[in-house]
């Protein structure tokens, strides 16, 4: 049995009303919004947010009520510890934000950031 971590991962009420909102729309109370970390952007990494059921082993949870609402697999984590993910609603658009402290720089859009250097090296020497 795998023991599932709470990330240090602040979510804010609006996000969490958002993804309350979302599992209503789509008739699906199973959902859970992923947050995770990929290669690419204009500043080297960017944040990705998808839908799915299903809690993998090495996921990292957020849970309000006993009921799971986030998860965030066990490589992206450590780049978010800290970060505070909101639900922005603006001329830009609707989405998801994450504030990161770990984050060195971020492009005009707000989805690709850099690493601080010394996150960067205590994050890949795990």
């Amino acid at each position: 049995m795998t023991t599932i971590k709470q990330p240090e991962i602040t979510f804010t009420n609006t996000a969490i009303s958002k993804i309350q909102s979302i599992k209503l729309e789509k008739s699906n109370p199973n959902l859970k919004l992923r947050l995770y970390i990929v290669g690419g952007g204009c500043s080297g990494f960017q944040y990705g947010f998808a839908l799915e059921e299903e809690v993998q082993e090495d996921d990292l949870t957020l849970d309000r009520d006993n009921a799971i609402f986030a998860m965030v697999d066990s490589l992206s984590a450590p780049y978010l510890k800290g970060a505070v993910v909101d639900y922005l609603q603006n001329l830009q658009g609707a989405r998801f934000v994450v504030q990161n402290p770990n984050a060195e720089t971020t492009c005009g859009c707000g989805s690709s950031f850099s690493l601080k250097e010394n996150n960067q090296e205590n994050t890949t020497s795990k």
